[in-house]
């Protein structure tokens, strides 16, 4: 297994240091702060702790506060109810002291019911796309190393093959929606908790950025600010993040300096697996010049 790949895992391998507390470490992915799906990918795992024989079916959270990524990270689970088909969680993610999270989720016995979903977009094969290594390679080689932003520099345990080509240093606008192909870069244990505390950890890449398509922006744009303020996210039936999915993602809105985007993901043969939904901050300071 690639090492990026069993550290993402040890990452979502929380200590329990009492009946209902817990307490994961920190990773710097290249900003000043604690990116945060793994927030919500530790968060989903401590409540997956305190649950047996029965699946998440959604989550909602709340980023409260800039996570340090230097610093281990404490989860507090309540067990709110345990009913005969339905269990809900609370926890709350703590670090120096302060919450930086909260996080609901429900989870529910396996049983079956009615059945329909959203057809996948058509849009071309992952074996057709550039990797975004590829696509990064390519900018880096046009500016400064000291210039590049350090999220440039480190690897991801995931591949991503985006549809459209991917918006780095001057852009112009463009439709409110992207597609990315996705997959993590090696085999995983037979794990579905595992595969879904993963998904909620990879659904925060890209889903905000989508809000700044039209307004000729990206993460990188200068006096522009971009964090995450609530996320939600859907499971609906198994699936492996070791396999290609698609991330078809849109926003529907942007005013009061947010932005809300949604997504879908599916697996390659068009199956729906999970809806998200997500807004945040999106405030562009004017320039001091």
């Amino acid at each position: 297994m690639e090492p990026i790949l069993e550290d993402l895992i040890h990452l979502l391998a929380l200590e329990r240091i009492d009946t209902n507390l817990f307490r994961g470490e920190s990773r710097d992915i290249g900003t000043s702060r604690v990116f945060g799906g793994q927030v919500l990918g530790q968060a989903l795992a401590a409540a997956n702790y305190t649950t047996e024989g029965r699946e998440v079916h959604s989550l909602h959270a709340y980023f409260l506060r800039q996570g340090d990524h230097t610093a281990p990270i404490v989860y507090e689970v309540d067990r709110q109810r345990d009913g005969r088909s339905f269990s809900s969680r609370r926890v709350v993610a703590i670090q120096h002291g302060r919450p930086i999270l909260n996080l609901a989720a429900s989870f529910q016995v396996p049983e079956e019911g009615l059945e329909h979903s959203a057809p996948m977009p058509q849009v071309t094969a992952p074996d057709e796309l550039k990797d975004i290594r590829e696509y990064r390679k390519e900018f880096i080689a046009t500016i400064p190393v000291e210039d590049l932003p350090r999220p440039f520099l480190l690897e991801h345990p995931f591949e991503f093959r985006p549809v459209e080509p991917p918006r780095f240093g001057d852009v112009e606008a463009a439709p409110a929606t992207q597609h990315v192909w996705f997959r993590a870069v090696g085999e995983l244990p037979d794990d579905d908790d595992l595969h879904r505390n993963m998904l909620a950890y990879l659904s925060d890449y890209y889903l905000l950025l989508t809000a700044l398509r039209p307004h000729a922006l990206t993460a990188f744009s200068p006096n522009l600010q971009v964090a995450s303020l609530d996320h939600a996210l859907w499971f609906h039936r198994p699936f492996r993040i070791d396999r290609w999915m698609l991330y078809a993602m849109e926003s529907s809105n942007a005013s009061g300096a947010r932005g809300l985007s949604h997504g879908r993901i599916y697996c390659r043969d068009g199956t729906l697996v999970a809806n998200v939904a997500q807004e945040g901050v999106t405030r562009l300071w004017e320039s001091a010049e």
